[in-house]
Parts: C-alpha cells; structure tokens; sequence
C-alpha cells in the first residue's frame, strides 16, 4: 500500500495535525456562529449608526451655530432696524422660531396632501 502525500510520518506528527485541525475547525465554527448571530449582528451595527448619527448631531449643531452668529453679525451691522430687531429676538429666543418654521411645513405638507387627495395640481 502506498501511503498518501501529506500524510503523518509517524503518530507525534499525528497528533499535531490533529490538533491543528481542531483549531482551523474551532475557528471556522467560530465564525459561522458569528455569521449566524443575526440578532447580534444587527445590535452592532445599530450601535454603529447611533455613533455615527451623535457624531452627526454634534457636527451640525456646531455648523448651526456658526452659521447663526455669523447671521446675527451681519444682521446687526447692515440690515434695517427692524430686521435686526427680528433676527437678534429670534436668536435670544430660538424655541418659537423653530416651532413656527415646524408649523409652516406642517401646514405646507397638508395642503399638498389635500390638493392630492382632491386632484388639485
């Protein structure tokens, strides 16, 4: 009989191919049980995006503000009286402004709604 290539040489060389193999095994069924974790999976990658989204928040609100003094500048050395009374208020007070810009898009979302609803163009 003629023995295979690759095989052991003797039964100490047996055993350390054994062994190895059961790590190569250990690992592959390590990874498949990682592939098939989908509950897992799914929690790590909403974690991710929550990161990603608070990384965002922080970089927009720090680019609103910039954008905001820059406004309130301008605002207060060149516009009217009035409309730098308006816009300085706005920025002492950013709360109602916000919700009145929330409204007029509500009010505009209903409107085209409506106009669909009724085939209105």
């Amino acid at each position: 009989m003629t023995e295979p290539t690759g095989g052991a040489k003797g039964p100490d060389e047996l055993r350390r191919h054994i062994e190895r193999t059961r790590g190569e095994l250990g690992n592959t069924v390590e990874e498949l049980a990682g592939k098939a974790d989908v509950k897992g999976r799914a929690l790590t990658r909403a974690a991710d995006l929550r990161d990603k989204a608070g990384a965002m928040t922080v970089q927009l609100r720090s680019t609103a503000a910039q954008a905001g003094h820059s406004v309130q500048e301008r605002a207060a050395q060149v516009g009217p009286r009035p409309v730098r009374t308006v816009v300085q208020a706005g920025m002492r007070h950013p709360k109602p402004v916000l919700m009145a810009g929330a409204a007029g898009v509500v009010v505009a979302v209903g409107v085209v709604r409506w106009k669909v609803a009724h085939g209105h163009r």
